[in-house]
């Protein structure tokens, strides 16, 4: 199975927000090959810059565009791709927007692979322990208490088992984090998990006063509480906080996630569309198992994403979770026409060869950036 061509395909709502939703705006990637088959990826970054990466000519060593350096191999080892997709990027790359590139290609070759053996990705990632990962409601917090108990009562009334709220207000005051914090506790009841996504918007200090104050609600971590550059900020924090500490989605490479479980991190959330794709989730739970850290997807964009992240997930031991983003876009909800859905609060794993999932042209055509000639 040899690789002819590299087709990047931007998809854009037609007014997109500056809000924390990463389902306005995708760069969807398909390999292609000599067999007939098509791999499926999707970059979540800025889709702009890294189109501009797949696409750009052969330069000098260590500076190619990623369709060079994929056109003509042949899809038998994707670590040995990956690592090439590395090396030959590295005058420009190593970090940043040519790993997130580096991403969507990973997991179509993944999706390709799967579909040469026959076989599920999540078999090609270490065995299939489960047939389908519990599922916990991803939500913006509302712009009130009242509305963020809404929202989780509809968590509850989907069948979910566990919900996660984050940005919009929270963050700003104890008094009105700990309002939406008992809001949402309250709405979602005792027996169901509850998660804080606070946006990066504290110092070590301020976190942890803000985890003995929420610690009552018994929460299962509190997510990106620090900037995500600020390491030795979260060695103090994951060393004295009383509720879990979560991070992850923002980093790339297994360099990067190795860092952050020596600085103490509880749960480790990357971002298969964005860290390094599959090849490098992998090595992270590994990582996660031998540390005895907690690895938990992070998945907010479409359901290329959602797919990958199953897959992913349904290869650890303990992999039992996966975010589920509940928001209304077409890219979310209708890019994947076989969208994994919910069902008594788990998501089915696709089971057909590679990620199992196929694409709606409609959708595409609708959304799809035009280029320039």
């Amino acid at each position: 199975m040899i690789i002819t061509d590299v087709e990047t395909l931007h998809l854009r709502l037609p007014n997109v927000a500056e809000i924390a939703d990463g389902t306005q705006d995708v760069l969807v990637v398909r390999i292609h090959t000599d067999t007939g088959n098509t791999g499926i990826g999707e970059v979540t970054s800025q889709s702009y810059v890294c189109q501009a990466i797949f696409e750009a000519p052969r330069s000098a060593e260590r500076r190619h565009g990623l369709a060079e350096i994929l056109v003509g191999q042949e899809v038998d080892d994707v670590d040995r791709l990956w690592q090439r997709m590395y090396y030959n990027t590295n005058r420009y790359g190593r970090r940043g927007a040519a790993i997130h590139a580096i991403s969507g290609a990973d997991i179509a070759l993944w999706d390709l692979l799967g579909q040469a053996r026959g076989v599920p990705v999540s078999e090609l990632l270490g065995g299939a322990r489960r047939s389908t990962v519990r599922a916990y409601a991803s939500l913006l917090f509302g712009e009130t208490p009242e509305e963020t108990a809404r929202l989780a009562t509809e968590a509850v009334g989907q069948g979910l088992t566990a919900a996660k709220f984050g940005w919009e207000v929270f963050g700003k005051d104890p008094q009105t984090d700990e309002a939406h914090t008992r809001a949402a506790r309250e709405a979602l009841g005792d027996d169901r998990d509850l998660m804080i996504d606070v946006g990066c918007k504290w110092d070590a200090g301020t976190a942890l006063e803000r985890a003995r104050l929420l610690e009552p609600y018994r929460l299962t971590w509190m997510e990106e509480p620090l900037s995500q550059d600020d390491r030795r900020g979260y060695a103090e924090l994951c060393a004295e906080s009383p509720v879990p500490i979560a991070a992850g989605e923002g980093d790339v490479t297994l360099y990067d996630f190795e860092d952050l479980v020596e600085r103490g991190l509880h749960v480790v959330q990357p971002d298969v569309a964005f860290c390094g794709g599959l090849t490098v989730c992998r090595d992270i739970g590994r990582l996660c198992a031998e540390q005895g850290r907690r690895a938990v997807p992070h998945c907010f964009s479409t359901g290329i994403n959602l797919a990958a992240s199953l897959h992913w997930a349904a290869s650890m031991d303990n992999g039992d979770l996966v975010e589920y983003c509940l928001r209304p876009s077409p890219l979310m909800r209708r890019l994947v026409s076989n969208l994994p859905p919910l069902v008594d609060g788990r998501v089915p794993v696709p089971d057909a060869p590679g990620l199992g999932v196929e694409l709606d042209e409609d959708v595409i055509a609708e959304f799809l950036v035009a280029r320039d000639n």
